[in-house]
């Protein structure tokens, strides 16, 4: 049996849904609905304490947009310990920038796409 998620991590996730950064709605344009080799996506989904921005159970893969607050050092310490975390729960992460989802969208989709599919 699963245990429950905290009340304030199930809001937070629901927020997150509601307000997503142009990147995360670009990306999830391509990947709701089961448009991305047949993968079912989930958006905003808590894992342990964190909330990843996409989520394929299927895969067992996270992905995570990344803006410009991601390159300071603070930062950058709590997203590798956040990745660490994940991939001891066994997934696979990929992180992309921003600027990468938003001005090379079909690359970010052929990376996404390969680790799907296995290539």
């Amino acid at each position: 049996m699963k245990p429950r998620l905290p009340r304030q991590l199930l809001e937070k996730a629901r927020d997150l849904r509601q307000n997503p950064t142009d990147a995360e709605q670009r990306l999830w344009a391509s990947l709701r609905g089961r448009q991305m080799a047949g993968f079912k996506f989930r958006c905003q989904h808590p894992i342990g304490p964190y909330i990843v921005d996409f989520y394929c159970h299927q895969a067992q893969l996270v992905i995570e947009i990344d803006g410009g607050q991601h390159g300071q050092d603070d930062q950058r310490l709590y997203d590798e310990q956040r990745t660490a975390y994940l991939e001891a729960q066994g997934l696979r992460v990929l992180r992309f920038w921003n600027h990468h989802v938003l001005g090379e969208t079909e690359s970010v989709l052929e990376v996404i796409r390969q680790v799907l599919v296995g290539r």
